[in-house]
């Protein structure tokens, strides 16, 4: 909420709400999820993929009020807007996880502020995360400006399609360089009208500028954030470039993801491929590490399976068909030393290991204090301690009757820590089972979960129990 830009998003998000008629579509939600475990943490997907609002403690409450709005305005234009806040750690901490505007006219749309957002095309709801944005961490603030879903190429008769983004984000202070920003733009492109469709698209992140006082000063002028856009070569004070080129401002990374869709008016069949680079190099037909999917959405109204999924993901290679000395070692960066981290959150994949979850399971991993000048961090180790996953992950949503949703998620992973900090190998179970039951009582609706995790890692248990109310919403 300190950054200038989200205060004066709230105060137009407030301003908004003060003259328009909420009868379009204003949605409040209340509700509170008590969590507790065997151990002083959370098994991963009790706490995982939901933006940062769970608490990694023994035992919690993580209430919250949640109010969005549509406005449908002539000529197809809109505006909606939200707020979501947070009270958890024990009542001591309030968290706006969302607070945004969104305007558009059709697909096109400018959005301000935090919101949540998945980025890629695989199954947003029972993946294991996608590669470069899963919806593990604390929504970043940003302003974006977006295609939201496919358009047709002029001239094509509806047979090309595309969407696409591009955001200009801030990563905060709690990171080793400060008040650096967040460059994110991603384009994707779809071939075909009927039931079959192939589809690719490419993501592209960086973080860049900022600075810490025992630093030398980082250039961030937009030159240099024009050189960040285009991934070009160039000096930002962070390294000699004489002695190491190429060198390209900011922590670069990105994914390459594909696949091909078979719908028609009873189902979905999705198969999709994500492969993640650091640097170019890591674009290239010898490099193996991927995460696979294959999604299957029941549009049969009524049926008791609603969807299933299955992953299979491997990052073990880390291009080591290149010399050791310019192998990368995806989510980290010798300069950005958080990595694609956000507020002790990984960004990207949840199963992936930073130094902060990593503390609760290892008794040699201690997080880094990034405020203290005194921690010597450079030259203790990578923040993101295991990067080098096997695994295969399979989830199903289904329902009973009309009142009764739930979820199974089944993940088994062998992890092996990073290339020059490598783990004997450890094998691990990561499992979730959640239910949501509407009760007779409009809009009022109970929700539990249990989670266990089981392997040469960490063996817990934990449970969820939460309650949620519609308490008002537009006709």
């Amino acid at each position: 909420m300190k950054q200038p830009f989200l205060i004066t998003t709230l105060l137009l998000l407030f301003s908004i709400c003060a003259h328009a008629q909420f009868s379009d579509s204003l949605q409040i939600r209340v509700g509170t999820n008590g969590t507790v475990a065997t151990k002083d943490y959370q098994p991963l997907w009790m706490g995982a993929k939901r933006f940062g609002t769970i608490t990694d403690q023994k035992a919690d409450a993580s209430t919250f009020i949640r109010l969005t709005n549509k406005h449908e305005l002539q000529h197809d234009f809109y505006i909606n807007y939200g707020v979501s806040l947070y009270n958890n750690n024990h009542f001591r901490d309030v968290l706006l996880e969302e607070g945004y505007v969104k305007a558009g006219w059709r697909k096109l749309e400018f959005r301000a502020g935090r919101y949540e957002e998945i980025i890629g095309e695989m199954d947003k709801d029972l993946s294991s995360g996608s590669l470069g944005v899963s919806g593990n961490a604390l929504p970043i603030p940003k302003l974006s400006l977006a295609i939201a879903d496919y358009i047709e190429v002029p001239y094509t008769k509806g047979f090309v399609q595309f969407k696409g983004q591009f955001s200009h984000g801030w990563m905060g202070r709690d990171q080793y360089i400060r008040s650096a920003y967040l460059h994110e733009k991603n384009l994707y492109v779809r071939l075909g009208k009927k039931r079959l469709k192939f589809w690719g698209g490419l993501q592209h992140y960086a973080v860049w500028g900022g600075n810490r006082p025992d630093l030398p000063k980082i250039r961030s002028s937009f030159g240099d954030y024009l050189n960040v856009v285009v991934i070009k070569q160039g000096d930002d004070g962070t390294v000699n470039s004489d002695s190491i080129l190429p060198n390209r401002p900011g922590d670069h990374r990105g994914v390459l993801e594909g696949g091909i869709d078979w719908e028609d008016e009873r189902m979905l069949v999705r198969l999709y491929n994500q492969v993640p680079f650091e640097t170019g190099q890591g674009i290239d037909i010898r490099n193996i590490d991927r995460l696979i999917g294959l999604m299957y959405v029941n549009k049969n109204e009524g049926s008791f399976l609603k969807k299933l999924t299955a992953e299979f993901i491997y990052t073990k290679q880390m291009n080591d068909f290149y010399p050791l000395n310019v192998r990368e070692s995806y989510y980290n960066n010798g300069i950005y030393l958080t990595g694609w981290e956000y507020q002790s959150r990984i960004i990207g994949t949840p199963l992936f290991i930073n130094r902060t979850r990593g503390s609760h399971y290892f008794d040699n991993i201690k997080p880094f204090n990034w405020n203290d000048h005194k921690d010597d961090i450079n030259g203790v180790g990578w923040n993101i301690i295991n990067n080098r996953v096997m695994g295969f992950h399979l989830a199903g949503g289904y329902s009973f009757g009309e009142s009764v949703a739930a979820k199974t998620m089944f993940t088994y992973t062998k992890n092996y820590g990073t290339y020059n900090g490598p783990l004997p190998s450890m094998s691990q179970f990561y499992t979730l089972q959640e239910v949501t039951y509407k009760m007779p009582v409009p809009g009022l609706s109970l929700n539990a979960a249990a989670a266990f995790d089981f392997g040469d890692i960490t063996d817990n248990v934990g449970f969820m129990l939460g309650v949620q109310w519609l308490i008002n919403a537009g006709r």
